[in-house]
């Protein structure tokens, strides 16, 4: 089956596409930028470095621009799929949900309504097992957003490691925190992974945060060998 996959360039949807690559044919990579920072539905720390990310992995990119209103957003998303369709011949979506039901269940009402098939195959994963396994797998994961407490600035630019996993756990035990950030706690970007032909560099960045939200703006980066 012919695949898109709803990619930001984080975890969850760099996760989601290497697991739909085992078993079906990824067409393109779908990146829907908000201009609205808390959008209800998109990723959008550094959205716009996906642009290199996908040339990184060698998928060609669909992009689409959103005002980012809560449900209107999903109109563009809608248009972007259906770009998809008519230019990549996509027989279905992949998501990178675990547990937002906001999200699953208006990315498969969309599919229902263009006649093609969803996959979430990170649905209710356990995401500390999630953490884990993309640390095993090799990928290679930045904290690019905070937005919870008690994360601050010096979480911004760690990478996802053993030892960062066993804190946020530990932030799970004391603050009921969801360790890979489903509750938006914090959001990530993703510099190398296993189907990347190319990694990402980060050249020039700089942290814009206050208490506990913040940000990793990534202003500069380019690709290098692996």
């Amino acid at each position: 089956m012919r695949l898109g996959v709803l990619f930001s360039g984080g975890k969850d949807s760099c996760y989601a596409l290497y697991k739909a690559q085992k078993t079906d044919e990824v067409a393109c990579l779908i990146s829907v930028i908000s201009k609205n920072k808390e959008s209800y539905m998109f990723h959008t720390p550094n959205i716009s470095l996906t642009k290199l990310q996908a040339e990184a992995i060698g998928i060609p990119l669909i992009q689409k621009s959103t005002e980012g209103r809560k449900e209107d957003e999903l109109k563009d998303l809608k248009s972007a799929i259906r770009d998809a369709i008519g230019t990549h011949k996509i027989e279905g979506i992949v998501t990178g949900a675990i547990e937002s039901v906001y999200q699953a269940k208006r990315v498969q009402k969309i599919c229902n309504e263009l006649n093609i098939w969803c996959f979430n195959p990170l649905w209710m994963k356990d995401q500390k097992e999630l953490l884990h396994e993309l640390v095993e797998n090799g990928f290679h994961i930045i904290i690019t957003g905070i937005f919870a407490y008690p994360l601050d600035e010096k979480w911004l630019g760690r990478k996802i490691d053993e030892k960062v996993i066993d804190e946020l756990a530990v932030l799970e035990e004391k603050y009921q925190m969801n360790p890979a950030g489903e509750g938006g706690e914090i959001e990530t970007t993703v510099i190398d992974a296993p189907f990347f032909k190319k990694r990402v560099e980060i050249i020039e960045s700089d942290i814009k945060a206050e208490g506990n939200s913040g940000v990793l703006v990534i202003k500069k980066a380019k690709l290098v060998s692996k």
